[in-house]
């Protein structure tokens, strides 16, 4: 195991064993959204960087399959009793990666990258061109990413460029096989950790494999 690999681990464990357990168990809006419309037949889901798992119970509830990924423990453990409670064990598997260093074999019929950001240094990148290679054919890769600061942000008073929506699609490297259902950067009224709120821009991303 690598600095990087040791130094995400320990950041998110720190950063979940510190937080409300209850933080984050709810679903993304916008990522529900897409779903509904985009990809309303359950099937098998990848969601990278669960964290308290709101969307991988979210998505288990309306009958998907899902394998919750995650580097923190303590996080896989609160989605593992969130599953218990809501009576989706046999449809949510929790996964422990470093996205960094390893990733979930096997293919998918939707896979997520919600807000998977984090002041380790990693290749961002890589990680989500292997997320597209994990899509089975027919199925959505989402990414919901953030294009502005919040004032709660670990980033926050530092300058940041973010890149448009159409850079984040072309990062990706896709061939002809895909097809771009949304790439937008819509603005949205965040409530943070401590209930403050503020407008925040998202780069919202949807791409479907149309064949192998």
């Amino acid at each position: 195991m690598n600095d990087s690999s040791t130094d995400s681990a320990a950041f998110w464990e720190k950063h979940y064993a510190g937080m409300d357990a209850h933080w984050g168990t709810k679903p993304n809006i916008v990522l529900t959204g897409l779903v509904e419309h985009l990809a309303s037949e359950p099937g098998t889901a990848l969601d990278l960087g669960c964290g308290h798992g709101g969307d991988a119970l979210w998505l288990a509830g309306l009958g998907w399959h899902v394998t919750a990924v995650d580097v923190s423990r303590t996080a896989l453990e609160r989605v593992a009793a969130g599953a218990v409670a809501t009576g989706v064990t046999d449809r949510v598997t929790p996964r422990r990666h470093d996205l960094a260093e390893t990733f979930p074999d096997g293919t998918y019929d939707l896979v997520t990258a919600t807000y998977l950001h984090t002041p380790v240094t990693i290749s961002r990148e890589q990680v989500l061109r292997r997320a597209a290679h994990a899509v089975a054919p027919g199925g959505l890769l989402i990414v919901i990413e953030h294009a502005s600061l919040a004032p709660w942000s670990w980033q926050a008073g530092q300058d940041i460029r973010f890149p448009a929506p159409d850079e984040v699609v072309s990062s990706l490297q896709l061939d002809d096989a895909w097809r771009v259902e949304r790439a937008e950067a819509p603005r949205r009224t965040a409530t943070g950790p401590e209930g403050r709120t503020a407008t925040v821009t998202d780069n919202v991303i949807a791409v479907r494999r149309t064949r192998d």
